[in-house]
């Protein structure tokens, strides 16, 4: 249910189970969270997450949450080990992004996103806190108030509104996603690993 390529030092992670919207489970996440620590690891020039079908996630597999996924601390896990990456990190969203699943994307240096694809963290309606990490990433990427919009009023917005508010960075057809990921690491990837990891330094803090 998750995927790994690895090619030129470029690991591209996809999310496998479009039967359920990509919702994740607590193996699926244990998966990701061990991914995204071997890249750290293993000296990954760039980190692209992705998924198949219409979705990129629908968040926690609706089974597990009510067992207890929804509050895990592996969400903020996952997340801190993508944030610490020190290559250039993309959110290639295929579709709509919900929940939880949020938090990998909020993580990533950019994300890009399909036309009409919408975004949306409903843990106001669900009774649920958001994950400790990504309120703040919200928060330095678009504002206190159009953050409150999501995480308080509960709306869903589209990619193209969310690329006006700074949430999503390009907007480009279906077809093209993984060509365009490929073109934004092309320099990161041909420079030396430690100018990468300046660079992002000085960007992040």
């Amino acid at each position: 249910m998750i995927d790994l390529s690895v090619e030129n030092d470029v690991w591209v992670v996809t999310l496998n189970r479009p039967e359920k919207a990509n919702s994740l489970t607590g193996s699926m996440l244990q998966t990701l969270l061990d991914i995204a620590e071997r890249a750290g690891g293993q000296g990954a020039r760039a980190f692209v997450i992705t998924a198949t079908g219409k979705v990129f996630s629908a968040g926690a597999d609706l089974i597990e949450a009510q067992a207890g996924l929804a509050t895990s601390p592996v969400w903020d896990q996952l997340s801190e080990a993508i944030a610490r990456l020190p290559c250039l990190t993309i959110a290639v969203l295929n579709g709509t992004l919900a929940g939880g699943a949020m938090g990998m994307a909020l993580a990533c240096d950019m994300r890009i996103a399909v036309p009409g694809a919408k975004l949306f963290y409903p843990v106001m309606r669900l009774g649920f806190l958001p994950q400790p990490g990504d309120v703040p990433r919200l928060v330095r990427l678009i504002g206190p108030a159009r953050a409150s919009m999501i995480l308080m009023a509960g709306q869903k917005i589209a990619a193209e509104e969310a690329l006006a508010w700074g949430l999503i960075d390009r907007v480009v057809a279906v077809d093209d996603l993984l060509p365009s990921a490929r073109a934004l690491v092309a320099d990161a990837i041909a420079a030396t690993p430690d100018h990468a990891r300046a660079i992002k330094a000085m960007i992040w803090g």
